[in-house]
């Protein structure tokens, strides 16, 4: 009977700490897989985005991730791939540099 308190007891541990450091890893904006399931490739206009995020392909997903922060708070996964989206890209890169 102790044997199982104490195996419950490491077990509740291991779970709380697998799930404080997934939560830290996360508020610190490290993740740890791809963020965008579905992409949008329909043309949205520039005036209802606040910010766009670029992610490029890495270890934590294979593929570039494109994040749009819409002025209503919502954000929305772009198709890196969209003509639209690419100039979009080349905007940012650009005035970055200037």
């Amino acid at each position: 009977m102790n044997c199982k308190i104490t195996g419950s007891v490491v077990i509740l541990c291991l779970a709380l700490a697998a799930v404080s450091e997934g939560v830290s890893l996360k508020s610190i904006g490290l993740e740890l897989r791809c963020q965008c399931i579905q992409k949008e490739s329909r043309f949205i206009h520039p005036r209802q985005i606040q910010n766009v995020e670029l992610f490029p392909s890495g270890p934590h997903c294979k593929d570039a991730e494109v994040i749009a922060t819409m002025k209503s708070g919502h954000k929305i996964c772009l198709d890196p791939n969209a003509h639209w989206v690419k100039i979009v890209i080349k905007r940012i890169l650009e005035s970055s540099q200037a």
